[in-house]
């Protein structure tokens, strides 16, 4: 068998996803052929699609440097360092390919793709249309376009892109998923009844595959109940969740085991006993569980002169990944020894990533919820933050949480009503633990309050985090400065309304598993 031939077959098993007979058949080539660019840049991609981005790179780079203008291993290896957190190298390579071919998709759509990741939601617009420009039916470019538009809140113009991916794939659930999210149905327009319509017939396609069940049953359960359809609504969220953990692999021990890990690290630290260390920017986090008003009370802040805006970063996880976590547990000796450390590497680490934003404000709000987790870790690295706690009715936020699908693994346990419970309990005896050991570090958000009394708890809330009173903050629904990827998207840019407060009553005859459990706090 000649190269050409071993190489097709090569090429094939990396479409199919045989990544281990690539990366296997390709070293075998290179032993005899070391300077074989193609196949150099083949075996990269094989290790880059089974996650290991940082094997990958020394293959991309020597196969450039046989072919300096090779540009899809320029792309690719962009690709690797984006996986790997150096984004100002990817950027790099990605303007490189595409001053090499202005016209090459690939780079375009991974570079609105790395902007969307930075929240640059204008700069992805300009990416994703000058693609679509060379390609206007390439589905994933319109999805890059409509999630940017999404994030901007131009939600007219995001349902136009929706339509033109329906219009080329009817059965596209995804599209159907996001647009749903978008249009109200309560308001009956002719727009919204069409679209249920749409998604009622298409749910009883015969040849829809799981993921496709598991995103309309979803986008049918939040349509169905704003036209006012309960019990039918609950019935498509119960087989949307039922499908979707059917299909991962979760277990709320391990998540146990986590947070009682983390209350034995912290319980006989003496937060008053480390010596402050001082950080170049103000970071004012907000927390709780998701679904809980994080996303409102960003917009909020955010639309505060001084204040930018960040979103749902994931630094200080990262940042405590890499430092302190080893096999799942807290290394309770490394978090002392740092903590006395002249070098703060927690902020080090976390401010450098927030760099690759471009933000000049001196004061960012960072609303990843579930850095509840991580309050012990805030208050002795990065003492002169903020720290706001949003809380939610549990029975109103534990339903909000199981009517949502979520893109990330860390949610799986919203899938099952137990499971969003008992998670719930563990949350709520945490934060009862960050109240007793830093009750002046933490500042309570009421949701209930905060939608019932808007400018009282408004005003507090922003003399919390010492800032002088700001009129815009009661206009965050105008507020277009700050990114939003969430799916609580469509209601930040709204007015405050009280209508999800007691919104679990609709549903209180399918939630006694889930209120069983609740009751017990």
């Amino acid at each position: 068998m000649d190269l050409i031939e071993k190489l097709k077959i090569l090429q094939n098993h990396l479409n199919v996803g045989n990544l281990s007979k690539v990366i296997e058949g390709c070293s075998k080539i290179l032993k005899k052929t070391p300077d074989n660019p193609f196949v150099l840049n083949l075996c990269g991609l094989a290790l880059q699609k089974n996650g290991q981005a940082d094997a990958s790179k020394k293959y991309f780079i020597r196969a450039i440097d046989l072919e300096p203008k090779n540009i899809a291993a320029i792309n690719n290896l962009a690709n690797s360092y984006k996986s790997l957190g150096k984004i100002e190298l990817a950027e790099k390579l990605y303007l490189k390919a595409i001053d090499l071919n202005p016209r090459y998709i690939n780079a375009l759509n991974n570079y609105g793709n790395l902007k969307l990741q930075l929240n640059h939601f204008n700069d992805a617009k300009d990416l994703f249309k000058k693609a679509l420009s060379i390609n206007d039916t390439e589905i994933t470019l319109l999805f890059g376009l409509a999630s940017a538009l999404q994030g901007n809140g131009e939600f007219d113009e995001t349902i136009e892109i929706l339509k033109k991916v329906l219009k080329i794939e009817k059965k596209n659930a995804s599209a159907h998923k996001l647009m749903s999210a978008i249009l109200n149905y309560k308001e009956k327009s002719k727009e919204a009844n069409d679209h249920l319509e749409e998604m009622k017939n298409l749910i009883q396609d015969k040849d829809l595959n799981n993921n496709q069940k598991i995103d309309l049953s979803f986008a049918l359960g939040k349509a169905l109940e704003e036209a006012g359809h309960f019990d039918l609504s609950f019935n498509h969220i119960h087989k949307g969740n039922f499908l979707k953990k059917k299909k991962i692999n979760y277990n709320i021990e391990n998540e146990k085991k986590f947070f009682n890990n983390i209350t034995k690290t912290f319980e006989d630290i003496d937060f008053n006993h480390f010596k402050k260390q001082k950080t170049n920017k103000k970071i004012i986090f907000i927390c709780g569980m998701p679904r809980s008003g994080t996303t409102l009370v960003e917009q909020i802040i955010a639309s505060h002169k001084k204040v930018y805006g960040g979103g749902e970063l994931i630094y200080l996880q990262e940042a405590i990944h890499k430092n302190f976590i080893q096999d799942l547990k807290l290394n309770k000796q490394k978090i002392i020894d740092k903590a006395g450390a002249s070098e703060n590497d927690l902020a080090n680490n976390y401010f450098e990533k927030i760099k690759n934003h471009n933000i000049d404000a001196e004061i960012i709000t960072d609303k990843a919820p579930q850095n509840f987790r991580w309050i012990g870790f805030i208050k002795i690295f990065l003492p002169n933050c903020k720290i706001i706690h949003c809380k939610r009715s549990p029975k109103d936020n534990c339903l909000s949480l199981y009517k949502n699908s979520f893109a990330s693994s860390s949610m799986n346990w919203s899938y099952d009503q137990a499971d969003v419970a008992n998670y719930y309990k563990l949350y709520d005896n945490l934060m009862k633990f960050w109240k007793e050991k830093i009750p002046d570090f933490i500042y309570d958000v009421d949701y209930e309050k905060l939608v019932s009394d808007k400018e009282e708890e408004i005003k507090k809330m922003i003399k919390f985090c010492d800032l002088e009173w700001d009129p815009s903050c009661l206009s965050h629904h105008k507020n277009n400065k700050t990114p939003i990827q969430t799916v609580s998207v469509s209601q930040a840019r709204k007015p405050i309304y009280k209508t999800s407060v007691n919104s679990n009553d609709n549903f209180k005859n399918h939630l006694q598993e889930m209120y069983k459990i609740l009751d017990t706090l």
